[in-house]
């Protein structure tokens, strides 16, 4: 960890660490401590992205007030535009099964599914996803691409869906969109590495990420803190969520694949650690321990690794934010797969979490918290 810390400018690491203090009504209070935070060096965010996506997805249902349409409602998707794909409507008698923005959710948040991020970027619509961030003050964001290898103009369109009530009728139709308005840039032209691959063949020039998503490790770490503490965050970045949503979207964010009993998570690739990058570094081989809740979303592309956590155990009665990223690229070459996540990156991130973890766990409180809210019916 010292190694990384020692050479923090190289692995271009940023670390946010939030300490959280209840008064006597339990509310919390936070002070936050940052290492070399800066918003203007870019990093992939990756499937961090996939909270806002998901946050938004479920306001949206909420909006549209469209009677026996929620999160459960079976859906289908056409296509209207190239780089877009199908999906048909399909009935199961397993409800995890089905093609819903509810299940599209447990897939995000439980395994970083990136099929399912796509569906709900195109629900949401290019413009309409990222206006809603910069209403809540986000301004700096732009998610604006899918996870698949659409141009900048395959991006800007998006697809029709149908709704469907429980006996396969539809209730409710979202034509194709086009976002018409170009959207800037914050940090301008942005490039990284000395060369990337391409086709089976090596580029030598740096690669370009300009348009692709920007978001910045604060931004997320404000997004995760308003789904987790919806009535401590200013109204402005608070969603328009009902108390059932983010239940949902807690429960989600801090089950393992197979603590989750979807059935088809029951494989044995997807361990506990799947995707709890800080602490347990993805070790196939660690359990989730038993009074600790990890509530996170992570990012693991170009080099580039993330996870951005809230920790709430009920045996320490502790509880902090932790968000970090660092980039492992050794070679200097973007996309040709040889990145130090195993031997650099992860290892780094599980000390990180377990050192503040430790610390945390013993930092003395003047009122003990009631985490009653995160155990309750886990």
């Amino acid at each position: 960890m010292a190694a990384v810390i020692r050479r923090a400018n190289e692995y271009e690491v940023q670390i946010i660490y939030t300490q959280i203090n209840r008064d006597q009504r339990n509310r919390p209070h936070f002070t936050q401590h940052s290492f070399h935070l800066n918003a203007r060096q870019y990093f992939n965010p990756a499937s961090l992205v996939k909270l806002p996506v998901s946050a938004l997805a479920l306001e949206k249902l909420n909006r549209l007030q469209q009677p026996g349409l929620n999160r459960n409602s079976p859906l289908s998707i056409g296509t209207a535009f190239r780089c877009q794909t199908p999906v048909p409507y399909t009935a199961s008698p397993d409800s995890n099964q089905l093609n819903t923005v509810g299940n599209y959710i447990k897939r995000m948040l439980l395994i970083s599914d990136n099929q399912a991020y796509n569906r709900l970027y195109e629900f949401l619509g290019q413009r309409p996803l990222n206006e809603r961030l910069w209403s809540m003050g986000y301004s700096d964001i732009r998610i604006v691409r899918r996870f698949a290898p659409c141009d900048t103009t395959a991006n800007r369109y998006t697809n029709p869906f149908t709704f469907y009530n429980a006996q396969a009728q539809p209730i409710y139709q979202q034509p194709a969109a086009v976002n018409t308005r170009s959207l800037n840039f914050p940090l301008g032209h942005v490039t990284k590495g000395r060369s990337y691959q391409a086709g089976g063949r090596i580029i030598n020039q740096p690669y370009d990420f300009t348009t692709a998503n920007y978001l910045p490790l604060q931004r997320i770490t404000d997004i995760l803190k308003a789904v987790i503490f919806p009535n401590d965050v200013p109204q402005s970045q608070q969603f328009n969520l009902a108390a059932s949503d983010y239940s949902f979207l807690r429960t989600y964010l801090y089950q393992t694949p197979h603590g989750s009993k979807v059935t088809y998570y029951a494989p044995r690739r997807f361990f506990d650690a799947y995707k709890k990058y800080l602490y347990y570094g993805r070790s196939p081989a660690r359990s989730a321990q038993p009074g600790l809740h990890i509530y996170n979303v992570v990012g693991m592309s170009h080099g580039y690794l993330s996870d951005v956590a809230y920790f709430a155990d009920s045996t320490k009665q502790a509880e902090f934010l932790l968000s970090a990223v660092l980039y492992v690229n050794k070679d200097g070459i973007i996309n040709d797969g040889a990145y130090e996540y195993e031997s650099v990156g992860l290892p780094f991130l599980a000390l990180l979490g377990q050192k503040i973890y430790e610390y945390e766990s013993q930092r003395p409180r003047q009122v003990e918290p009631d985490l009653s809210l995160f155990f309750e019916n886990k």
